[in-house]
């Protein structure tokens, strides 16, 4: 169909509003309003589909190695082979313009068993519009082809939504409604996103179906919400940590559903609940250069506004009975462990103690859910790159194992935790690791996942 500049205002409104534009919308409502790739069985032969694909991906020698999100689309893909669609897939490599997906093309050409040919220089940026030799090069592939469009990211257009806010949208809209209409008619107008990782404001994944005939989610990404994410919103433990105190509006959110029992946090999100929790309880304690204003400039410093949003959950989450776990100690930029920070110190890991508070805590955990439950783990508990600060995080990691063995359903939310359960731990030592960490904590947490929205408009259900 073809979307009019004013649709698109609308439409980019509500992604980049996020939840503001839909306050009271979960992830059960975006999900139980997206179609499924079941639904599109009755495409013909020879229709062209649009797959928004996973493929920030960096291969390895050989299949199994760097592939796993190309992995992940196969099901989807040869869903469409079999049906003789023409699929053209597309998607970003990295951040930088200048990268190719000449080598993803590559093995996902060896995973399927058939050429993947890459189609470059398809967008003219000059007019914002998909060039004519695209639609030419569609037309001349045989029912059942697999093409790869270069890098979306090497045009501005992909970007465009990134820093937008909505007193921009119309100097914005006009471009995005050419390339949108283009898109659709130059390339396909059914779409389908099967890029489960995909959870920045790209055009690809955002924008794109506005202009879209239909519309659905892969079968990678459905059975990732519908399944492991779905039982993470019963979530009774959860496990949090990182250096972006933003976090803290991921956890607020999912405390806000009710079925949380136990929060164990490390990190800068721990710095903020340990500071609320001593003016609580009237015992001041000092963050170190976390709550130093000289610092404000820092990724770790905390702000005083983020102790008062700390402060609100604790007082609340503990009138319902949650209970907060925080560091008792820490190990600082030297190496060495200390019980309480001064004002130059900098936390880079748990200490001992609390790796052994940590582990108390799991034992109680399972005492009051013999009959199993639901634990959430996201991020590391310091700067576990370097080894004089990874104790923390590797001590941990088996009780992942514990609880698992317990009867716990134990899930991942990618990202570092994953690469630390690669690191120290085994693959079935938890019920299931994402392979997004940011899509996870949007869908768990404060904002729905922007793809999600788009999706949702673009099924009429709104």
């Amino acid at each position: 169909m073809t979307v009019t500049a004013e649709q698109m205002t609308r439409w980019c409104d509500t992604l980049v509003r996020g939840r503001a534009a839909a306050p009271k919308f979960e992830l059960v409502d975006y999900l139980s309003a997206v179609p499924r790739l079941g639904t599109l069985a009755d495409l013909p032969s020879g229709t062209p589909v649009a797959v928004r694909g996973d493929v920030d991906a960096k291969p390895g020698s050989k299949i199994g190695e760097g592939d796993i999100r190309l992995r992940s689309m196969v099901e989807t893909l040869k869903f469409g082979i079999t049906r003789g669609w023409k699929q053209v897939v597309f998607g970003h490599i990295g951040r930088k313009p200048e990268g190719s997906l000449g080598k993803v093309a590559a093995r996902l050409a060896e995973i399927l068993g058939q050429d993947v040919p890459v189609v470059g220089d398809w967008i003219d940026e000059s007019t914002n519009t998909v060039a004519d030799s695209v639609r030419d090069r569609i037309a001349a592939s045989a029912p059942g082809s697999v093409l790869m469009l270069e890098n979306t990211r090497r045009y501005a257009i992909e970007c465009a939504l990134w820093k937008a806010k909505p007193h921009d949208l119309p100097g914005l809209t006009d471009q995005l409604t050419k390339f949108a209409n283009s898109f659709s008619e130059k390339i396909a107008r059914v779409y389908v996103h099967e890029a489960f990782s995909a959870g920045s404001l790209d055009t690809s994944s955002v924008v794109l179906s506005a202009a879209m005939d239909r519309v659905a989610m892969g079968t990678y990404e459905a059975a990732e919400f519908d399944g492991p994410l779905r039982r993470c919103l019963a979530t009774q433990l959860v496990v949090f940590s990182g250096l972006k105190i933003d976090k803290l509006d991921d956890l607020e959110a999912m405390i806000g559903r009710g079925t949380i029992k136990a929060v164990f946090a490390a990190g800068s999100l721990a710095m903020a609940l340990k500071k609320a929790i001593g003016e609580i309880e009237g015992k001041p304690c000092c963050l170190g250069v976390a709550e130093d204003p000289a610092h404000a400039d820092k990724p770790y410093y905390i702000p005083a506004e983020r102790v008062a949003q700390a402060k609100e959950m604790v007082v609340a989450g503990r009138a319902k009975g949650i209970e907060f776990v925080v560091p008792v100690d820490s190990v600082i930029e030297d190496g060495s462990v200390v019980d309480v920070l001064s004002p130059g110190h900098q936390q880079f890991d748990i200490g001992p103690k609390t790796s052994q508070l940590f582990e108390m805590k799991v034992g109680e955990f399972l005492s009051a859910h013999p009959k199993g439950g639901v634990a959430f783990h996201n991020g590391v508990f310091g700067m576990f790159e370097d080894p004089r600060f990874a104790a923390g995080t590797k001590k941990f990691i088996p009780q992942l194992k514990r609880m698992n063995d317990a009867g716990i359903e134990v899930y991942i939310g990618g990202g570092e935790g994953g690469t630390a359960l690669e690191l120290y731990g085994q693959p079935d030592w938890v019920t299931h690791v994402f392979t997004a960490g940011g899509t996870v904590l949007n869908a768990l947490g404060s904002e729905p996942v922007p793809y999600l929205i788009a999706l949702r408009m673009a099924s009429g259900k709104v």
